[in-house]
């Protein structure tokens, strides 16, 4: 199995899908007759086998006002259809490189697929600027998906004369927040859906972003001293769960702080071995909650993406700390989210300094209930039978893991003890965003969402691996929260048969 990283999309390149298969029963170019007032279809071609992909019809066109949408149809097709998300604030184009490669891997499997640019063009528009027009706003928040797969199934219904059997949705980071909008507002829209590292609290995660942000203004922390960041928190971390084995299994029992563990400077002195008392407040604040007036307004960022991955490089360079003095990642997505998305007001020059904590989450409340996926009630998602998979890196540098967390567990809140009958959870030690990392980040979620709508198999466990160059190094299980992979005692530690899933 491997796997290949889209947009924020995990895909992995596994065997076709077994079961009936169809072909077409109208020629591609007829479906360019299905323009309506709501939507055109500007093209409808057929590809032949080649490369990558299979034969297949492809078509472009426009949902009204100006989402761009694509739909793949394969000669010989699984009865299923499959959307996959996007990745930060959209607009990709649908020929992108990237796009291109996960297309040609679902098509492979037979899927029927779509996607869409959420209704904004990235390249006139960068980053949240696209939010001036309210329309288009609404389109990125919620509705451009249920749009995309309504037209998605009435042109595969026209092509191969019947309706797809099921319907999946597959997608991580914004993809993984647009898969959890699915399930709270279209409940309909699909039977099976992976929501893979979420920005479900989107106002939130830009609100830690600010709050990050100051403390950097105040006292940054050299990429240079990330190491020794990172070798103290895996030192003190690793072992908790009783296992000696470069991954911290729950962030959450390592006790880690910054004041407390980490070697201070000499008066004077700055080495890279080492942290002032200013860089040790900024860490206590990037680990520490945010609040305003008293109260928790987003969690701390759980430790463990700090170490360096497969490329040398930590987990947090470029989300968080970068070697030169340009902007972050998370700086960038969050100025553009408080100059165009968060307020009425819109101003492009704003500067994440401004941001109160006392005075300004208020002021999000709009923008929390169209955009944020927070919602815990799935009954009406639940009762139309479908079955929900959501993922977490516990080592994420972009997304807060534990946001994962909360919103799980405000689920099981509201829907009791049989949430796990519709809907799991799984953390990954160690991964990145949306893959990568020291974990075992190669997986498919996608395939046991298909199992479990259509056998009836729920997944008690998923098979992960850990791949680096093309070479397997480490399998684990993993586990549905709250449960961890647990070592049997005897066994090397890179192989699944040696651990078990248990409560912690």
């Amino acid at each position: 199995m491997r796997l290949i990283i889209v947009f924020g999309l995990l895909v992995t390149s596994a065997k076709p899908q077994s079961g009936p298969q169809s072909a077409p029963k109208l020629a591609c170019a007829a479906l360019r007759t299905l323009t309506t007032y709501e939507f055109t279809v500007e093209s409808a071609i057929d590809f032949p086998a080649g490369g990558q992909s299979p034969q297949h019809c492809r078509v472009r066109g426009q949902i009204l006002p100006e989402v761009r949408f694509e739909v793949n149809l394969p000669a010989s097709w699984n009865q299923r259809f499959l959307m996959t998300g996007n990745g930060g604030y959209a607009g990709e184009p649908l020929d992108a490189p990237q796009r291109a490669g996960g297309r040609a891997a679902y098509l492979r499997r037979g899927f029927a697929i779509a996607a869409t640019n959420t209704g904004h063009d990235a390249a006139t528009e960068p980053l949240g600027a696209f939010a001036l027009n309210r329309q288009k706003l609404l389109d990125y928040a919620f509705r451009s998906l249920h749009v995309t797969a309504e037209t998605a199934k009435r042109i595969i219904t026209s092509y191969y004369g019947v309706k797809p059997t099921r319907s999946y949705f597959n997608g991580c980071s914004t993809g993984g927040r647009q898969a959890l909008i699915l399930a709270q507002r279209f409940p309909d829209d699909f039977d099976g859906i992976v929501a893979g590292a979420p920005v479900l609290n989107f106002s939130g995660t830009m609100t830690g972003y600010a709050c990050m942000a100051q403390a950097f203004a105040e006292a940054p922390i050299p990429y240079a001293k990330l190491p020794t960041l990172s070798d103290r928190i895996y030192a003190q971390c690793d072992e908790k769960d009783g296992l000696k084995d470069g991954l911290i299994d729950d962030p959450r029992r390592c006790g880690f702080t910054p004041s407390r563990d980490l070697p201070k400077c000499p008066n004077g002195a700055d080495n890279n071995d080492c942290f002032t008392a200013p860089q040790i407040a900024t860490l206590e604040k990037v680990y520490g909650d945010v609040t305003g007036n008293g109260k928790r307004i987003f969690p701390g960022w759980p430790v463990g993406a700090e170490i360096a991955g497969p490329n040398g490089r930590s987990g947090w360079d470029r989300w968080i700390v970068n070697e030169d003095s340009s902007k972050t990642i998370s700086v960038a997505f969050a100025e553009s989210f408080f100059s165009y998305l968060a307020f009425p007001e819109k101003n492009p020059n704003y500067k994440l300094t401004a941001f109160n904590f006392d005075k300004d989450p208020p002021r999000l409340e709009w923008i929390h209930s169209v955009l944020d996926a927070t919602d815990p009630d799935l009954s009406a998602f639940r009762a139309r039978g479908g079955k929900l998979l959501m993922h977490f890196g516990w080592a994420d540098p972009a997304l807060n893991a534990q946001m994962g967390v909360d919103y799980y567990e405000s689920v099981l809140h509201k829907m009791g003890p049989e949430t796990p009958s519709f809907f799991r959870f799984f953390l990954v030690p160690g991964m990145f965003h949306c893959g990568g990392g020291v974990g075992t980040a190669n997986f498919d979620l996608l395939q046991h969402v298909i199992e479990w709508v259509e056998q009836a198999k729920a997944p008690d466990s998923i098979p992960a691996a850990r791949i680096v160059e093309g070479k397997t190094i480490r399998t684990r299980p993993l586990c549905p929260y709250p449960q961890i992979a647990k070592y049997k005692g005897s066994g090397s530690i890179d192989d699944s048969t040696n651990f078990f899933c248990a409560a912690r």
